[in-house]
């Protein structure tokens, strides 16, 4: 829909008054009633009518001057109405009556009565006519339902690996415990049906956007999860087992003698878990870490000297 101010021809400052007034003149112009061999008119009508619910509601006016959401009262952000916040635009959920009168609200358009503006354009009771010029009455289709409420949730990095349940609050401040599933990425959707807000049709959905956290000393690597690990000099040259920290809690590891530094060793099964249930490795890769000015050190090793020219390896 196109912006709602241009839609009723009113200045983004108009005063309630002004919007009113606005729909009620175009509402008389291009209702389908007096518009029978004009079916653009009813398309126009139905614009103006959405525009008018926007902008009769003080909360979703003020949201959609600040940018918080779109001609259609959708999220404009790019992870929705934020963590328990709410989302969405309800169309008007309203009816026609048997008599031709109108029936119901606007999507929350507090303070105004809908009714009454009719009975002012069409001359009270049975004023809109049936809708007789549209086959002998307005076929309406279900009940809409209630709109989609949009969340984020920031889910540390072990517990997206380990699939750890959380629990969130909803809009209604009920909570639940949600678990994460298999093959979780950051900013993938998690949709809960009948979550969101009620209406005519029933409830709308909970949309969960899920954003993973970064750690200290883990990095993911596809379904991997890659580690530097720092060891002594003696126990890469005399090998050791040595205890590495994993997301499902601390293993040891054999460190082979002779051991250089950068060798990558593979940890089954410690990784992300993948679609199909299986889960991938945890790389770890040894990092010597040779102390600073160790007087000890540096006697023990005067006089000797690694007789082999390691940068034969690069071609120098």
């Amino acid at each position: 829909m196109a912006d709602p101010y241009s839609t009723l021809g009113v200045p983004r400052n108009a005063s309630e008054k002004d919007i009113k007034s606005a729909y009620r003149k175009l509402a008389k112009e291009l209702h389908p009633d007096t518009n029978k061999d004009n079916p653009k008119a009813a398309e126009r009508f139905s614009e103006v009518t959405r525009a008018y619910d926007l902008l009769s509601d003080k909360d979703k006016r003020a949201k959609f001057d600040r940018g918080e959401i779109d001609a259609e009262g959708n999220p404009t952000g790019p992870f929705g109405g934020g963590f328990g916040g709410g989302g969405g635009f309800r169309g008007h959920q309203g009816g026609f009556r048997h008599d031709g009168g109108f029936e119901g609200g606007f999507g929350g358009a507090e303070g105004v009565d809908i009714g009454d503006i009719f009975e002012g354009l069409f001359g009270g009771r049975g004023g809109m006519g049936g809708m007789g010029g549209m086959g002998g009455g307005a076929r309406r289709g279900p009940p809409p339902k209630g709109a989609n409420v949009n969340y984020r949730l920031q889910v540390s990095f072990v517990d997206a690996a380990t699939r750890a349940s959380q629990r969130i609050t909803l809009s209604d401040g009920k909570t639940i415990d949600l678990k994460l599933p298999a093959g979780l990425e950051s900013g993938q959707q998690m949709r809960l049906g009948g979550k969101g807000e009620p209406g005519p049709g029933g409830n709308g959905d909970a949309i969960v956007t899920i954003e993973i956290g970064s750690h200290p000393f883990y990095e993911r690597d596809g379904d991997n999860i890659r580690l530097d690990l720092p060891i002594s000099l003696a126990e890469a040259l005399n090998g050791a087992k040595v205890k590495v920290p994993t997301v499902d809690g601390a293993v040891m590891l054999t460190v082979a003698p002779g051991s250089s530094s950068g060798k990558t060793l593979r940890l089954k099964g410690k990784g992300f878990t993948r679609k199909d249930g299986t889960r991938g490795d945890q790389l770890v890769t040894l990092q010597i870490d040779i102390p600073a000015d160790d007087g000890d050190l540096k006697a023990r090793l005067e006089g000797w000297a690694d007789m082999r020219n390691l940068r034969d390896k690069l071609g120098v």
